[in-house]
């Protein structure tokens, strides 16, 4: 099929492109940029006239409930979700039931997203069998079988001389390992420590529990030179850490979810268990670092977190509610307002003083964290879509999102396409709104008719 997306603004992060133009498509792939030969006669036309067109979101943080937790998320919703959302490719972590340390299982899984022709699904597979923290699994054929990466997810592991030895292995066949900071005895409260959880009767969360946890990757780092990934900092001294080791040279990335981006532990209000959250919510300092670091470059990617949780396990008293929140759908419109209470303070020098981050260098970084810098954590592991993914190159891979940054929209637990319903954001005015995504050049998200076209 071809398609020909007319009059949008086309920013692309990793080329440095900002300009009103055409994109061509045709099987499959991107033929031009600019400039559309006369004699493209495309099948399908869509106008995006003051829409954004952007390469598709990469979201390094999805949980696909599946195999094993069908009754939170299936594939198909959470895919559909996802496009919804503008997102062609997703890391999900390793910890379904069975846990992803076979690599028959990590087949399956790719062989059912990719029939299902929508977002593009990048598994981590186990870094211990069982994620039990004891065996290693066997990282080569995880990797053959399509495994990105090697994540322990949200446990713990206790045995440093274990994530030594993985480390190790890691190191030695390029793989990168993808830890959230958490020492595990510390981490074992439902907020973060501080006066409102002491006020509450919330078992707290220390910010030592990170830090304690970063200082042991790091040394265990510089004596495998391993590759890491940070998966969702949350704190202030965390920041501070990944900082001071990208300084020294240590092969380090780091992400922070949508939650601890915008959201603090005041939220949690009268023990509202939508703000039941992995990593807990933290002080309002500690979300303006990571909003700095994010800015700054310190955090590479923005991810959505996206945990669907079944009412049942949400509807309970605080501390025993799951932790976790959907996503998928409010990741760019998450992004964008990060960037609007940015204002003009990154650079933006084109005029443009409403508060809205808009211009030409506001856009770009917002983007930038959303496309080009998760492709680069990812690296060489995406395989054939090193150099086309998370970016719009001529001849690359249409991944495409057509967005309207001036649209509003409020999200409506009922309406999200994702089975998991609850999110902290229910009640917010956010801004920007999917109007096409494009996943290999094929059309799989449109917005609805009577939905407000791009102006």
């Amino acid at each position: 099929m071809k398609i020909l997306i007319k009059n949008g603004r086309v920013i692309d992060p990793a080329s440095k492109l900002d300009a009103v133009c055409d994109v061509a498509i045709a099987g499959g792939r991107i033929v031009s940029i600019g400039q559309t030969a006369p004699d493209f006669v495309a099948n399908k036309v869509m106008d995006a006239t003051g829409c954004v067109v952007a390469p598709g979101l990469i979201d390094l943080s999805a949980r696909l409930r599946e195999p094993g937790y069908e009754h939170e998320g299936m594939l198909e919703s959470e895919l559909a979700a996802a496009v919804a959302g503008g997102i062609t490719s997703l890391v999900c972590p390793p910890d379904t039931d069975p846990v992803l340390d076979e690599p028959g299982l990590v087949e399956m899984l790719k062989f059912r997203a990719e029939k299902l022709h929508q977002a593009r699904v990048f598994p981590l597979g186990a870094l211990t069998r069982g994620l039990q923290g004891e065996a290693l699994t066997e990282m080569v054929e995880l990797t053959e079988s399509g495994c990105v990466g090697f994540s322990q997810a949200e446990v713990p592991l206790a045995n440093t001389q274990v994530l030594m030895r993985a480390l190790q292995y890691a190191a030695t066949f390029g793989y990168s390992v993808w830890l959230r900071p958490q020492e595990l005895h510390l981490g074992k409260g439902v907020a973060a420590s501080g006066a409102l959880a002491t006020r509450l009767g919330l078992g707290g969360v220390p910010v030592a529990a990170e830090t304690i946890a970063l200082h042991t990757i790091f040394e265990l780092m510089r004596s495998t030179g391993a590759r890491v990934h940070i998966c969702r900092i949350s704190s202030a001294a965390g920041v501070a850490l990944v900082a001071q080791a990208k300084a020294e040279g240590l092969a380090v990335t780091c992400d922070v979810s949508i939650n601890s981006l915008h959201l603090t532990d005041a939220d949690i209000g009268y023990f509202d268990s939508r703000m039941r959250l992995d990593p807990p919510l933290r002080q309002q300092r500690d979300r303006d670092a990571l909003r700095q670091g994010l800015l700054d470059g310190t955090i590479d990617a923005l991810v959505s977190d996206h945990t669907p949780v079944d009412e049942d396990a949400k509807t309970l008293p605080f501390a025993e509610a799951e932790p976790g929140a959907t996503g998928l759908e409010l990741l760019l419109s998450m992004a964008l307002k990060w960037g609007n209470k940015n204002g003009n303070h990154n650079g933006n020098h084109n005029g443009n003083h409403n508060g809205k981050n808009n211009g030409k260098d506001g856009l770009m970084r917002i983007l930038e964290v959303l496309t080009s810098a998760p492709a680069g954590v990812l690296g060489a592991s995406l395989g054939t879509l090193t150099g086309n993914a998370g970016q719009l190159v001529k001849g690359g891979v249409a991944d495409v999102c057509v967005f309207d940054p001036n649209a509003e929209w409020t999200p409506e637990p009922a309406a999200l396409r994702s089975q998991g319903k609850h999110t902290p954001f229910s009640s917010h005015l956010l801004p920007g709104k999917v109007r096409y995504t494009l996943v290999g050049g094929h059309l799989a998200f449109q917005s609805k008719p009577d939905e407000e076209a791009c102006a």
